[in-house]
This record gives C-alpha cells, sequence and structure tokens, in this order.
C-alpha cells in the first residue's frame, strides 16, 4: 500500500478511535459510579491525547524518535497556534475562569521542565517516572479544587449504553488506536524516506497535525456552544498530557533520543507560542481571543512550518 494511504488510514483511524476511546471511558466511568468531574478532568483529558501516546510509543519502538518527540512538541504548538487560532477565527473565544491562568502555569512548568530534562538530547526512564508523578500531581490537585468549588454537588449520571456494549467499544477502540499508529508511523517514515525530509520535519508538521485533530475538534464544539473555558481548558490540559503522560510513559518504557535541532529550535518555538497564549487571555486583553488574534496565531503556524521545510 502507498504510503500516503498508510498515512491517511492512520489519521482517520486515529481520530474515530480517539472518539470512542473518551465515549467508552465515560460509560464504564458511570457504570463504576464516577463522577462527571472526575471524568471532565481525567478522561477527555487523556483521550484527546491518546492518539499522540500511541503514536510516539510506536515511533520510540520503530526506531524513529524523532518522530515521538516532534509529534508532541508538534502537537503542543499545533494545538495553540494551529487549533486556537482557527476555533478563534470562527468564533472568539471568551475565558471566564480564573484557574486557565494556573493551568497555563503548570504547562509552562512542564514544558520548561521538557526543556531542561532534553538538555542531555535524551530523556530517560528516570526523567520520565518524573514526569509521570507531576501528572499525577497535577490530576489530584485540580480534582481537590474542582471538588471544593462544587462543594460536593457533583452529579452522577446513568450510562447510555450497556457494560457489554461498552467493553466492545472500549476494545475496539484501543484496537484502533494501536493499529492507526502503526498505520500512521509506517506511512509518515516513507514519505520522510521519499521526500528526503527528516522524521523530524515529517513528526512535527504531518503527524502532529493528524494527531492534533481530537483538539480541533473537541475546541471547535465547545466554543460554538459558548463554552469557552472548556475550549481553551482542553487545549492547555491537552499540552500538559502530551508531555508529562506521552513523553513521560514513553521515555519510562524506553529512553528516548532528541534531536539537536528540536532542543535548539521547535522547544523555544514551543515556549513563545505558548507565552502568545497568555498574553492573548490576559485580562489586559479583555480575556478575548478575538478573530485578529486568532488570525496571528494561524499566521505565526503557517509560518513555523513554511520554515520547517526551507
Amino acid at each position: 500500500m502507498p504510503p500516503f494511504l498508510y498515512l491517511l488510514a492512520g489519521f482517520v483511524l486515529l481520530f474515530f478511535s480517539g472518539d470512542w476511546l473518551v465515549k467508552s471511558s465515560v460509560q464504564l466511568a458511570r457504570h463504576f459510579k464516577v463522577s462527571t468531574l472526575v471524568i471532565g478532568i481525567t478522561v477527555v483529558a487523556f483521550g484527546t491525547s491518546a492518539p499522540e501516546l500511541l503514536v510516539s510509543m510506536r515511533a520510540v519502538f520503530d526506531g524513529a524518535a524523532d518522530i515521538s518527540v516532534g509529534n508532541v512538541v508538534g502537537s503542543n504548538i499545533a494545538n495553540i497556534a494551529l487549533v486556537l487560532g482557527m476555533v478563534a477565527i470562527v468564533y472568539p473565544v471568551r475565558v471566564k475562569k480564573k484557574t486557565i491562568l494556573i493551568d497555563w502555569i503548570v504547562m509552562m512548568v512542564a514544558t520548561l521542565g521538557l526543556m531542561l530534562a532534553s538538555s542531555d538530547f535524551k530523556l530517560n526512564s528516570f526523567e520520565g517516572i518524573l514526569f509521570l508523578v507531576m501528572l499525577g500531581l497535577y490530576i489530584i490537585g485540580t480534582i481537590y479544587q474542582s471538588r471544593k468549588q462544587n462543594k460536593g454537588g457533583e452529579k452522577i449520571e446513568e450510562p447510555s449504553l450497556s457494560l457489554l456494549k461498552t467493553l466492545f467499544l472500549f476494545v475496539a477502540a484501543a484496537l484502533g488506536l494501536y493499529f492507526g499508529a502503526d498505520w500512521l508511523v509506517i506511512g509518515a517514515k516513507d514519505i520522510a524516506s521519499n521526500l528526503g525530509v527528516s522524521e523530524r520535519v515529517i513528526g512535527i508538521s504531518v503527524v502532529a497535525i493528524g494527531t492534533s485533530i481530537p483538539e480541533l475538534a473537541t475546541s471547535l464544539i465547545a466554543a460554538i456552544k459558548k463554552e469557552s473555558d472548556i475550549s481553551i481548558g482542553n487545549i492547555i490540559g491537552s499540552n500538559i498530557f502530551n508531555i508529562w503522560a506521552v513523553l513521560g510513559l514513553t521515555s519510562t518504557i524506553k529512553p528516548i533520543n532528541v534531536s539537536s535541532s528540536i532542543v535548539s529550535s521547535d522547544y523555544w518555538w514551543m515556549g513563545g507560542i505558548a507565552i502568545l497564549l497568555l498574553l492573548s487571555i490576559l485580562p489586559l486583553s479583555k480575556g478575548v481571543v478575538s478573530r485578529w488574534k486568532g488570525a496571528v496565531l494561524l499566521s505565526i503556524y503557517i509560518l513555523y512550518i513554511y520554515l520547517l521545510f526551507v
């Protein structure tokens, strides 16, 4: 099968499988009487990051470390500059919750921690475990704060699918993510080889855009429904999960070599665009990511992708 068909099939399978994973996980949580609050903070955030996790793990074990790290870095850049940029152009995003600032700080801690950990051009098992511990503390802290704000008024909804159907959907999602990641990595490696470009460039551009589709869909729907905090929160939460969960778990299982180009260039783009996000949502800017700000973010992303290929 031609490489682009592997790539396309991988994208499609990852998109639907990520959606199935979130739906089945939510249903499982309801079967076991877990609150919607806990589901939102853990299951949905992890579900939208599941494609990045499977792709990154598959790439590392296939000897394509640049696709693994590039996928995460590229996804974090795309989540803000591409996803938020496009969403804001369609529907300006208004930030209401002050807790978004705390989440942004956590995202920057994760970003700076990744830059520091990669200074020796490698992510080892110890650093991976540290990332996972930080993720655990973040989830516990977020759940605690949310419970405190809700004052025990959490609603536990009844499942809409039977347990058997839920388990079937969960297994189908897991298999879809596995094969989708496999095909995406195969296609990306072959395309990089055929075009004479590096795996880093393919990972940061094509693969990252593909694995950011769930975030785009979730954020766009949330913005249209005027749930702006969910839109921004999904993007920031996904970026945190991408670093601490995806790279944390992957490097714990198998140390990852990080190329000098990613360390000296792409990390700085990721950090700089994160700072642009802060400037866009500060009270001084009325807490609104307007259409012109969205256009600026999208233009910066297009420039970044252009510079990757020249």
